[in-house]
């Protein structure tokens, strides 16, 4: 048994078989996830699990190297505008139209839906190398 980290098999397998470059996506839980894209569904109730828990759960054992994000966040949801950039102050990333952002999400490797119910809490992620260069 997994004693530590991310213990949801799916996650944890998707995780497991990020590359370089690959990129996967973490949202609410209404954001669209489209057809062909594989879902791991975390969302319990609204609020259950929140963006933030998820995306450190995941940023625990996954290395990223760039994000995006809809730029819409800059008016609607600061707060979380706020944790995002601190959380993650040393990776470059870009604010693009939520539309945007909805094509992006046709060509991730996989989407993680959180139980998070305010504006614009989504992103995609790229993975990055975790050994040294």
């Amino acid at each position: 048994m997994k004693k530590s980290g991310i213990i949801n098999a799916q996650l944890a397998g998707y995780i497991a078989a990020l590359g370089h470059m690959d990129t996967f996506m973490v949202g609410d839980g209404g954001m669209p996830i489209p057809p062909g894209i594989p879902i791991v569904d975390l969302a319990l109730c609204g609020g259950v699990p929140t963006f933030v828990q998820t995306l450190d759960a995941i940023l625990e054992e996954t290395e990223v190297e760039f994000y995006t994000i809809a730029k819409e966040i800059e008016d609607k949801n600061p707060v979380l505008l706020s944790y995002i950039q601190d959380k993650l102050n040393e990776i470059e990333g870009r604010k693009i139209p939520h539309t945007e952002l909805k094509e992006m999400s046709k060509h991730v490797k996989f989407a993680v839906r959180t139980g998070e119910f305010t504006p614009y809490p989504n992103i995609i992620l790229r993975a990055g190398v975790a050994f040294p260069a």
